[in-house]
């Protein structure tokens, strides 16, 4: 099924955004590569939270001005990023240390599929495979809870949110949380729970666009695009 053209999904900015708003105060968080890296530019009033990045780094901000970038001064991703007042900086095995000991809250990951039990597929599609997994195997069992920000379907229309994974898993039951274009979605109990729905759009339209059952625990709120 395809969306209505008159319903508006969010923004990759306003998914980070809306990201953001579910970090608890007094987190460490690590935000993977692609999309989740935009969640570094929003923290909200009134909230500390100490963003990390497992090439190592810790307490970073957003990008830098353009001409101001500073090519040691670099998330996972590559690019560029700022320090923030106590910010520090150690060796990539020490990076790896804190998140495999369990010292970090929360990881913000990109997928190319999520299952209705929490498994997390995010890099291996088929022809679209990354040279390897990197670090997010890592992150995905040693951090207390997964976030996960995504695109609800792929360019096609094929469903993101899914029964099970077709492709290889990164972590089995990990996703506590994910945040699309048109929804937020709790994984409870190994079902999708719905949370959150973009305005204008139905669950029943949701559904036709999602791999699996969607639930409701009462009437979800709405997302506002721009």
């Amino acid at each position: 099924m395809s969306l209505d053209p008159a319903i508006k999904r969010l923004t990759r900015q306003q998914m980070a955004w809306r990201a953001a708003q579910d970090i608890a105060d007094g987190s460490y968080v690590n935000l993977g590569i692609g999309m989740p890296e935009l969640v570094a530019r929003y923290v909200p009033a009134g909230r500390h939270v100490t963003y990390h990045t497992e090439n190592g780094l810790l307490g970073f901000g957003e990008r830098p001005p353009e001409g101001q970038e500073d090519p040691d001064l670099v998330n996972a991703g590559k690019k560029p990023v700022t320090l923030l007042p106590g910010a520090a900086l150690f060796h990539h095995a020490d990076s790896f240390a804190m998140i495999r000991g369990g010292h970090l809250d929360l990881s913000i990951l990109g997928a190319f599929q999520v299952a209705q039990n929490g498994d997390l597929a995010n890099w291996q599609a088929g022809e679209d495979a990354i040279p390897a997994v990197g670090g997010a195997m890592d992150l995905v069992s040693g951090v207390k809870q997964v976030f996960v920000l995504t695109e609800h379907t792929t360019r096609d229309g094929q469903p993101k949110l899914v029964e099970r994974c077709s492709y290889a898993l990164t972590g089995a039951g990990v996703v506590t949380r994910v945040f699309t274009d048109l929804a937020v979605v709790d994984v409870i109990d190994r079902q999708f729970v719905v949370r959150e729905i973009v305005d204008g759009l139905s669950l029943d339209a949701l559904r036709a666009l999602t791999g699996a059952d969607l639930h409701e625990a009462g009437a979800p709120g709405l997302l506002k695009a721009a």
